[in-house]
């Protein structure tokens, strides 16, 4: 009776680990834009910071790797050395250059809500790649359909709504944040034609993720050469377009909390995070949380900077959770009554990988 029990236990912390992860993956992207603005705002080289993130996050993801995969007996073929140039490609010389740049033109408020693409994205590409079902006649995929749908509708509410303020800690914060919003209105289209353009990147990069990790099963290495990947390529990048030894330079303030922050907590510990769930849950489960960021940007918002919360941004995280639940409903019953051929085309994918 006692081994049942735990047994149950053991598998009711295994249903809610992806669940878990993905909340403190996305609370560490909540920070992330606000962070990066901040540096950027100090005059410091977009070329130059990604490069320094990946460094660090190579580090990071090396020490673990060491400590946690040291008996790690995959071997990297040329196939797997083929995807992660692609991944340094996609998730930092686009993906990730792209986005601060994007961030340069407009806010983080605009590149969180932005953000939310991510999972309309990465489930049209999978369903090109076909990693995922798609049959418009079932309930699942029209829950999934419906659910990013609304979700990306709540994001454009939040940041194209702002309305009356609801909530507020009555100071001068939101008056300076309005006055910084109208100031980068005329550079939003650029900036979030380049955030699109970095979204897909990133996209892309989840897919290619899923396939390079079935390939080679060791989660934190391959984050690492992943993050090693992204500090050569972009590097490389910096050195053409950025050529000014000052840029360089780091001081003990947001120039250095920003690259410590991307590389150890956002391309080491959460690109890891990441990985791990999207072995046991796919990509579209994994982005389908990426929603949560605004929400919890928008809270820090308010006791961090003081800024007031408006009805816009109320409605819109409505929106936001209810797309995220109908999505995540549509995953689990795809799950409950599929999971025999769900495990058959696992094993097809195995002998084909081995082959």
């Amino acid at each position: 009776m006692e081994m049942e029990m735990q047994t149950e236990e053991q598998d009711e912390r295994e249903v809610s680990k992806p669940y878990i992860l993905c909340i403190f993956a996305n609370i560490c992207f909540a920070g992330f834009p606000v962070v990066i603005k901040v540096s950027l705002d100090k005059g410091m080289s977009c070329y130059v910071l990604v490069v320094y993130g990946h460094a660090f996050g190579t580090l990071a993801t090396a020490l673990l790797a060491l400590l946690f995969e040291r008996k790690n007996e995959s071997k990297i073929s040329v196939p797997i050395i083929r995807n992660v140039f692609f991944l340094g490609l996609l998730g930092g010389v686009l993906g990730r250059t792209l986005n601060y740049m994007g961030l340069e033109y407009t806010s983080p408020a605009i590149t969180s809500a932005m953000g939310n693409l991510i999972p309309c994205i990465t489930f049209i590409i999978a369903v090109l790649c076909r990693m995922e079902k798609f049959d418009i006649t079932k309930l699942d995929t029209q829950a999934k359909i419906g659910g990013t749908l609304i979700a990306f509708a709540g994001a454009a509410l939040m940041t194209l709504y702002e309305g009356i303020a609801v909530i507020s800690m009555h100071t001068q914060a939101s008056h300076q944040s309005a006055t910084s919003k109208s100031s980068v209105d005329r550079d939003w289209i650029k900036g979030s034609l380049i955030l699109l353009v970095s979204y897909f990147s990133s996209s892309a990069f989840y897919i290619l993720q899923t396939i390079t990790i079935e390939m080679y099963p060791a989660p934190i290495t391959l984050t690492s050469i992943t993050c090693l990947s992204g500090t050569l390529l972009t590097a490389i990048m910096a050195a053409i377009l950025d050529q000014e030894a000052s840029s360089w330079k780091l001081s003990w303030d947001s120039t250095l909390l920003a690259p410590l922050y991307s590389g150890v907590l956002i391309f080491g510990i959460t690109i890891y995070v990441q990985t791990l769930v999207v072995k046991t849950r796919g990509p579209v489960f994994m982005t389908a949380f990426r929603p949560l960021s605004t929400i919890v940007a928008a809270t820090m918002g308010l006791f961090i900077l003081r800024e007031a919360i408006h009805l816009g941004s109320i409605l819109g995280a409505s929106l936001i959770i209810l797309g995220l639940s109908a999505t995540l409903w549509g995953k689990n019953k795809e799950k409950e009554k599929n999971p025999l051929e769900d495990a058959t085309s696992q094993e097809v994918c195995e002998i084909q990988l081995e082959n």
